[in-house]
């Protein structure tokens, strides 16, 4: 009886140290997920500021806008001055 006590004693030691290591594990996980969003936000962020995150059409389009920007810039240079002030 006493030798089965003093097992059950060392069966719940054993299980207190596991336990320990599992929450110690599980905080480590916990961290290093919130470092990993913390890093993706920084990175999606970094992308939008770049302009990485654009899709094909909407390239297309802004090189769209700048080449009617440019022609209109051209036709307005070669106008005489005296004509573009208004």
């Amino acid at each position: 009886m006493e030798e089965e006590k003093m097992n059950l004693r060392l069966d719940m030691d054993v299980q207190k140290l596991e336990t320990k290591k599992l929450r110690k594990g599980k905080n480590k996980a916990e961290g290093d997920l919130d470092s990993l969003k913390t890093d993706y936000k920084k990175l999606c962020f970094s992308m939008r500021t770049v302009g990485l995150g654009k899709t094909l059409e909407q390239w297309c389009q802004e090189i769209q806008k700048k080449r009617s920007r440019l022609i209109d810039w051209k036709g307005n240079s070669k106008r005489p001055r005296c004509e573009m002030r208004p």
